[in-house]
Formats: structure tokens, sequence, C-alpha cells
């Protein structure tokens, strides 16, 4: 059990560390960017380039992050450069198949806009494209990091790549007026790639520790140095990656086909918002429990199935109990974030109201996540052949009811949408889990719900309240001071009486560092 504590607490710390700076950082650039473009520059950079950019990079490599990540291999020891070079074999991959697909991408994107190459829109996707070939072509010395656990390697990278992006983007825009914005974006991109590619191939082809021949295993063949069955599972995960691309950014498809580039600029700006926790702590959170559950699930303890559960049962009554939260706290003081972030512009358009709606998707986000990274861990070829296709026949209820809904309620309509398809996410894998620990009693879901969830219900209810009846938008700032107190007031009283009644869970959480038991 220590040894499972010890993996995830390390995990976490570190991608919580990265994902803290290497959002952090947009976030803050975020608040002086909105102020500086108009709607329609804000819904190019927020929606199409991300849009682009993550379809190109999300297809290219995730099914080889996940498999990769399973593997049971040993990078140390007489034959870590055996393992190494299995490894990498496999993830080198990456590089032709990234290559395709970024040629497909920007070639769709020329039929279907009927793009020529003097349009600057149409120079801006091809350096988009070549920023997202100096990206990949580090993954798998990226994914070789992730295996022997060099997560502060990945922490600077990414927190250096992210700087230079926003400092890019910051002296285009201030020292090139004229040039125009979609090449600046791009441009900014190509700085992360460059500076991603730099980091990881630098590190390793200077490190002592690795052989030139370890890390570039093209001579070597036979079998022996091949991993059909890793190989096998990456391609499995990147097919379900068309699926879950689908799932993941179906919504700003959507946006790019059926809306406008004020709806477009409006969830793109509610969107880096709103998801900033998700990637601050749910994503690190995710990405930790799914290697924990992942070595776990390999190993061979006579209690296995015990650590399993508890750790499982932890992991959702966290998650569970900071939606919860989100959706107390959120809605009462979306109008207030969106003024004193970015001005009365926004905060007196629809980014409010869709900001509100948000911190009730943030839920369902939550739990499908750490769910769903049980399932991927855990399960067999077989289980996740299947799940691939409950994620074709989810995509699809998903996407019709996208188009719908967007028709009828903007932006707001795709949280609906997408809020739905994580509950229809949640009941599949919790059907998993329950078959999966069926003939054990380490884990049932009543022990999942965290204590205190009525007084959070009522938090949320006072808190509304007092946005209606107290905080007047035409004399801000002394009546959200009012709203404020009033706020955090029902926070403490939340945090006594769950501390009071959740003490031991509580006290392990603060303690996670510790990660004993």
């Amino acid at each position: 059990m220590a040894d499972d504590r010890s993996t995830l607490s390390h995990t976490f710390k570190y991608l919580l560390a990265t994902q803290f700076l290497a959002r952090g950082i947009p976030f803050l650039f975020n608040t002086w960017i909105v102020r500086h473009l108009t709607e329609d520059d804000y819904a190019l950079y927020a929606v199409k380039f991300h849009l682009f950019v993550t379809c190109v990079l999300f297809l290219s490599r995730e099914g080889f992050r996940r498999a990769c990540m399973r593997a049971d291999i040993q990078c140390n020891g007489a034959s870590a450069g055996e393992n190494i070079i299995k490894l990498l074999k496999v993830a080198w991959m990456t590089i032709p198949l990234g290559l395709a697909i970024t040629a497909a991408a920007c070639s769709f994107i020329f039929w279907w806009q009927e793009l020529s190459y003097s349009d600057p829109y149409a120079q801006a996707i091809l350096i988009n494209g070549f920023a997202c070939i100096l990206e990949l072509l580090a993954e798998p010395f990226y994914i070789l990091s992730q295996n022997l656990l060099l997560l502060k390697l990945r922490l600077l990278v990414e927190t250096a790549a992210t700087f230079l992006r926003c400092l890019t983007m910051y002296i285009l825009i201030v020292k090139q007026t004229n040039m125009e914005k979609a090449i600046v974006f791009a441009l900014s991109q190509v700085a992360y790639g460059a500076c991603f590619f730099f980091g990881y191939w630098g590190f390793y082809l200077f490190s002592s520790s690795f052989k030139s021949s370890d890390l570039f295993p093209f001579r070597e063949s036979g079998r022996a140095y091949f991993d059909g069955q890793l190989a096998n599972m990456s391609m499995i995960f990147t097919f379900q990656s068309f699926r879950k691309l689908i799932l993941q950014e179906g919504e700003k498809m959507v946006l790019v086909w059926f809306d406008t580039p004020y709806n477009q600029a409006v969830y793109g700006l509610v969107d880096k918002l709103g998801s900033l926790v998700v990637r601050l702590v749910f994503l690190p959170f995710e990405e930790s429990s799914y290697t924990a559950f992942a070595r776990s699930a390999s190993g061979q303890s006579p209690d296995r199935s015990q650590k399993i559960g508890r750790n499982l049962t932890e992991a959702l009554k966290l998650v569970m109990l900071i939606g919860l939260i989100f959706i107390a706290f959120g809605p009462s003081y979306s109008y207030s974030l969106i003024r004193l972030l970015y001005g009365q512009k926004w905060s007196d358009g629809e980014a409010p109201t869709v900001l509100r709606y948000y911190c009730i998707y943030i839920f369902f986000l939550a739990m499908n996540g750490t769910s769903e990274a049980f399932l991927h861990a855990v399960a067999d070829e077989k289980q996740l052949k299947r799940s691939n296709d409950m994620l074709l026949v989810f995509s699809s209820i998903y996407v019709v009811l996208n188009i719908m809904l967007i028709k009828s309620t903007g932006a707001v309509g795709l949280l609906l949408a997408n809020s739905l398809n994580m509950l229809l996410r949640i009941i599949y894998s919790a059907t998993f889990i329950k078959k999966y620990f069926q003939d054990s009693s380490s884990f049932s879901f009543h022990g999942c719900f965290p204590s205190g969830t009525t007084v959070l219900l009522l938090s949320g209810i006072v808190t509304l309240t007092s946005e209606k009846v107290l905080l007047d938008k035409e004399n801000f700032w002394p009546s959200f001071l009012v709203h404020f107190f009033v706020g955090l007031t029902c926070f403490c009283t939340s945090g006594f009486v769950i501390y009071a009644r959740e003490k031991a869970f509580v006290s392990r959480v603060i303690r996670f560092r510790d990660h004993g038991d």
C-alpha cells in the first residue's frame, strides 16, 4: 500500500506543479490578451487554432502515451538498455503517424475553407502544423521520461515552453502591430514546440546515462527488441483516441461549424477560465491515479484487490468533494469573477451564464476522469475494445445533442450535452467497476460519498440568494465585498463541518506526501 501511495503522491506532486505553472502562466497572460483582441481574433486564438493543434497532437500521441504507461517495463538493472529499446521502438512510431495526421489535417482545412497559400490564415495553419511536428519529434523521449518518472524534467520543459509561447505572443502583439494576428498566434505555438523539442532532446543527448544506440534503436532488429503486445495496445488506444477526441473537443467542432465568432469567443473565454481547475487539479490527479492503478493491477501482491479498492474509493471521494464545492459556490460568483478578470465588456454578456453551467459540468468531468482512468488502467484487451465500441455510441449521441442544443441555447447547450455525455460514460465506468469488485468487499460506491454534502448545498442556496439580493452591478465594488464575505463565511462553515465529519480522510489528503497507512 505504501508503494502505491508513494507512486501516486510522487507523480501527483510533480504533475500538479507542472499543470500549475503550465496553465497558471497562460491564465495570467489571458487576462491581458482578452483586453487587447477583438472577439473574432480571440475566437481564432481560443477555439479554432486550439482545436487544430489539439486534434493533431491528441490523435498522434494519446494512444501511445496510454499504452506505454501500462507497460510493465523496468528501465533499470542489467536489462535496462534492452527494456528502453523495446519501449522506444514502439514510441518512435508516433513520428510517422504524426506526420501523416498533420498533413491530412492541413489538407482538410485548405480544402474545407478553400484557402490559397497567400492567405494569412492558410499560412498560419501551415505554421501551426510545423509547430505540431516539432512537438511530436520529442514524443518518444517524453514517453521514456514518463516511464522513468522523470517528472521534474517535464515540469521544467513545459514551464519554459509555456513561458516562451506567452512571451513571443506578447512581443509580437506589442511590437509588431501590423502583423496578422493569425500569424502571431501560430509563431507563438512554434516557440512552444521548439522549446519542447530542444528541452527533451538536449536532456537525453547530453546525458551520460543513456546510449545513443538505445535512444535511436532503428538498427536493432528481431522480435527480441520489439514488443508486439505493446504496439498492439498502442494501436487500440489510438483508435480509441479518435472517439475520445470527439467527446473531448466535439463542442468546439460544433462551435466552429455552426456558431458565430462571438459565441466562439465567449465559450473560449469560459473554457480557459473554467477548465483551469480541471487542468490544475483533476488532470494531474487523473494521470497519477492512472499510473498508480496500472502499477497496482500489474503487481502480484496477495492483497492487490484491497489496495486498488481503497485507492479508488479515496480518489473518487476526493474528486467528488471538489466537484460539489464548485457546484455550491461557482454559479453565484461567476459574474463577479468575469467582471474582475476581464472587465464589464464580457461580464455583461453571455459569459457569466456559460460559466455557471460550466461549474456544474466540472463535477461530471471530475467523476468521469477518475473512473475512466481506473477502467483504462486495469481492463484487458477485450474489455478495452468493448469500451471503444461504447465510446463510439456515446460519441454519436454527443454530436447529435451538440448540434440540436447549440441552435436553441447556444454555448449553454454545449455544456448540457457535455454533462449528459459525461454522465453516460460515468455510468458505463461504474458498471465496469462494480463487476470488477463483484467478488471482493474492498470497494463500495457508498464509501465514495463524502459527508457534509447537505451543508454544501445549503451554502449554494445562501450564496445564490446573496447574489440576487446584495450584488449591485451598477455599484459593484461595495456590494461585491458584502457578497464575497457571505460566500467566505459559508465556505469556512462548510469546511469546518466537512473536516469534523471526515477528519481521517482529510488528514490523509493533507499528509498525502507522507503516504503512510
